[in-house]
């Protein structure tokens, strides 16, 4: 049950506004089902059979911009989940001709009218906090007992009147590890096509907290089972079957799947689950048959990922900063660790081409994807001793801004002006560091400058170039002779 201990004052305060003025008030929804379940609401909402506009008399300091009378208290608090408090009346809803949001909707009428427009048993829960009392008018208490999602009334009504909540019915399972009831289920199977008529930003929402639950990988499962994958990221499920051969034991489906959980498993970012979930998001449709022994390969699934990841996470609506960084990782998660047959310069320019700040996701992608192909040993000795090597790059310039001169003290010794040859000259000094570190002095790099200067602008850009042309010929040698030595070229 609730205990009174468990509620925010500033929450029990809002509360009693509203009983004080003459108006019922309940803690609803989520928050409720949440404190039942003995877990912290991640937000609170109340509902009252107060108007919007009595609401806003009683609480000035307040937003209100939405058709569904819902009333944002602000308060003091420092705690994200308190800074507001969303007050919203009791509210009857006509048709949903568009499966996404009702025709009209209609205020101040009964709690019980209100609690049967909710989408799930165990959301259609309400607590008083002046009396005490629960109000369950649809077993949501036994529900939450079995652990079952279970639609209030109809589940074909409940998820035409919102396609979303087809989706938020799978988070949830994934969130809670509920199960849910079978009715319900057969209904989102037989409904899953009205998820089309949702935003792609509702959508994306709702999968961004799936990925986010501690079992995104079940999650996923149901919603592939369910036929809502296909309207999300239709791109994975091309991996369904796609089998890989060698060290994998599961198909490019799977094996997304299980890197994804292993990334959650370890608490790893939103960024990271992403990334680790379209790692190999390309390898179906760059998959061919190659080598003696019928092997399959994938060459270059890596940048076509990268530019498949892009689209998709753009077609989902993300912020820039995290496609950038979710491209960055499935393009370069195919970096060579074999650290016998790899330079120290070679690992600088890794670190140059992910970022410092992004080299231990990096790493810690290679760990997940490792995971994802069944292997027990996800660090083995030489990952290990590749990291030992990253650790010892750091200590040595990686960009040009750790380089002993700049664009500024160039141009002031020279006369150049910016463009493209002042930066072709900053990184081929650059590409010099990166192979001798020792090179990083006023002396040498002043001297450099002088012959560089004199150089016409292609020549430059090769030298600025020469040391990716290097490392893809160290790795493509050093991959040749690990598959001659395994028999496998």
């Amino acid at each position: 049950m609730i205990s009174n201990n468990d509620i925010p004052l500033v929450v029990k305060s809002i509360s009693k506004t509203l009983t004080d003025a003459g108006f019922e008030a309940y803690l609803v929804g989520g928050c409720t089902r949440d404190l039942m379940l003995g877990n912290k609401p991640k937000d609170w909402d109340l509902t009252t059979n107060a108007t919007p506009e009595q609401i806003t008399e009683l609480f000035p300091d307040h937003y209100y911009n939405n058709d569904f009378g819902t009333v944002g208290v602000k308060t003091e608090e420092e705690d994200e989940r308190l800074k507001v408090i969303e007050v919203t009346p009791y509210r009857t809803e006509s048709e949903y001709s568009d499966s996404r949001r009702p025709d009209s909707v209609t205020f101040g009428v009964s709690l019980e009218e209100d609690l049967k427009r909710r989408d799930f048993t165990m959301n259609a829960l309400a607590f008083n906090l002046e009396t005490g009392e629960l109000i369950d008018m649809f077993d949501g208490q036994a529900d939450l007992k079995k652990k079952r999602i279970k639609t209030v009334g109809n589940a074909d009504e409940r998820f035409q009147e919102d396609a979303l909540r087809m989706m938020r019915a799978v988070r949830l399972s994934a969130e809670l590890n509920f199960a849910i009831e079978t009715e319900t289920m057969q209904s989102i199977s037989k409904n899953n096509a009205i998820l089309g008529n949702i935003s792609i930003e509702r959508i994306a929402s709702e999968f961004i907290r799936l990925i986010k639950s501690d079992t995104p990988m079940q999650g996923i499962v149901m919603m592939e089972k369910l036929g809502l994958l296909k309207h999300i990221i239709p791109e994975l499920t091309e991996g369904i079957g796609c089998l890989q051969g060698g060290i994998h034991d599961f198909d490019v489906y799977e094996h997304n799947l299980r890197t994804l959980q292993a990334a959650a498993d370890k608490g790893y970012s939103t960024e990271m689950r992403l990334a680790a979930l379209l790692h190999d998001i390309a390898k179906p449709r760059t998959k061919r048959e190659g080598g003696k022994n019928k092997r399959y390969t994938f060459f270059g699934h890596e940048v076509v990922g990268a530019k498949m990841a892009k689209k998709i996470l753009e077609r989902l609506k993300q912020p820039r900063e995290r496609i950038d960084m979710v491209v960055k990782l499935v393009r370069w998660h195919m970096f060579f660790a074999d650290p016998d047959e790899i330079t120290l310069s070679a690992v600088r320019r890794t670190i140059v081409r992910i970022g410092e700040d992004n080299i231990e996701n990096l790493l810690n992608l290679r760990v997940c994807d490792r995971i994802g192909t069944g292997r027990p040993k996800e660090q083995p000795f030489r990952f290990r001793k590749y990291k030992a090597m990253v650790d010892e790059a750091l200590r040595d310039p990686i960009s040009v801004k750790l380089l002993k001169t700049n664009g500024d003290k160039i141009m002031e010794k020279t006369g150049e002006k910016p463009g493209k040859k002042l930066g072709y000259i900053l990184h081929a000094l650059l590409e010099e560091v990166l192979e001798n570190p020792a090179n990083n002095t006023e002396e040498y790099l002043d001297k450099r400058v002088d012959s560089l200067i004199l150089m016409d602008i292609n020549e430059l850009q090769e030298l600025a170039e020469k040391g990716k042309k290097k490392q893809a010929e160290e790795e493509a040698a050093a991959l040749k002779a690990i598959a001659k030595e395994h028999k496998v070229g």
